[in-house]
């Protein structure tokens, strides 16, 4: 779903000798190393009784490797950087904001809004516990993470995610262009509002999944919880199994194959819907014309 390939994200054309080294050093200080560039940044702490503000923000082709952090706001407006085996506490209020071009790996995020208008961004082996992680954010791939959150990804856009877990309420809220893959996510009201989303071979967990959405497929997924995919637009259902949906579908626009049975369907819009049973087919009074077709296969 990325607009382009990622550029430069690991310094091309820079020998480690080349570069300067930090290491071994403790900041505390405001902008401790602000504007530093085609560096090393090694066993740091940042950390301290100065309590400073944006110890590198404005950096250019940097790497961190190792480092420990809790202070807030540490890396703004950086670009072409790394963040490889550090620790951001959850006094790391506000980590990476303004960021372009970056990869952080085998780390861990624990402070509240850790990514925000950022793009081009690759984010893989770390466990990230922060509340409203990810907001208007764009080109961002998600590789093998663990994820706590709350209002996660809102409004961000071309996102990728592969084998991530994620624990949290309100999730890919206005997100658009999305395709998602071997995750298990067990969060409330996912994906309202979403535009052109792809899940596959991935649980949803969870109540009322899916609602106001445009354009979301859902292919080889186990969805869970009550009241399912309602307001929907071209929503998409291949080969997916259910468990405990109730009243789902209500006045969605849908085109669903489900292998075994649904708890209940309530006034689809339109479209047809193919399980192999139903507990219950609900057709009542309604806001809107409901002549969406239900089978049994």
């Amino acid at each position: 779903m990325l607009d382009k390939p990622f550029t430069s994200l690991y310094n091309i054309g820079m020998k480690r000798n080349e570069r300067k080294l930090i290491e071994g050093l403790c900041y505390d200080e405001e902008r401790a190393l602000y504007n530093i560039y085609d560096t090393t940044v090694l066993d740091c702490t940042f950390a301290g009784p100065a309590d400073g503000e944006s110890a590198l923000k404005e950096c250019r082709r940097i790497t961190v490797e190792g480092c420990s952090f809790s202070l807030r706001y540490p890396l703004w407006h950086a670009e072409n950087f790394t963040v490889t085996n550090c620790t951001m506490d959850e006094m790391t209020r506000a980590a990476l904001w303004y960021c372009k071009g970056g990869v952080i790996e085998g780390s861990t995020l624990g402070g509240i809004k850790a990514l925000r208008e950022c793009e081009e961004i690759i984010v893989n082996d770390c466990k990230i516990v922060s509340p409203e992680f990810g907001w208007r954010c764009r080109n961002i791939l998600i590789d093998g993470c663990e994820i706590e959150s709350e209002y996660f990804m809102f409004e961000s856009k071309n996102l990728t995610f592969k084998n991530v877990k994620f624990i949290g309420k309100y999730s890919f809220q206005y997100v658009k262009n999305a395709v998602i893959e071997d995750c298990d996510f067990s969060t409330k009201d996912a994906f309202w509002h979403s535009k052109n989303i792809t899940v596959k071979n991935s649980v949803l967990r969870g109540e009322y999944l899916g609602w106001y959405s445009e354009g979301l497929t859902l292919i080889n997924c186990l969805i869970t919880g009550t009241q399912p995919l309602c307001y929907c637009k071209k929503l998409t259902l291949i080969n997916c199994r259910t468990e405990g949906c109730d009243l789902a579908f209500e006045y969605s626009d849908v085109n669903a194959d489900i292998a075994g049975e649904v708890l209940s369907v309530k006034n689809p819009k339109s479209g047809r819907i193919v399980a192999d049973g139903y507990g219950e087919v609900i057709f009542d009074s309604t806001l809107y014309p409901c002549k969406g077709k239900v089978l049994k296969r």
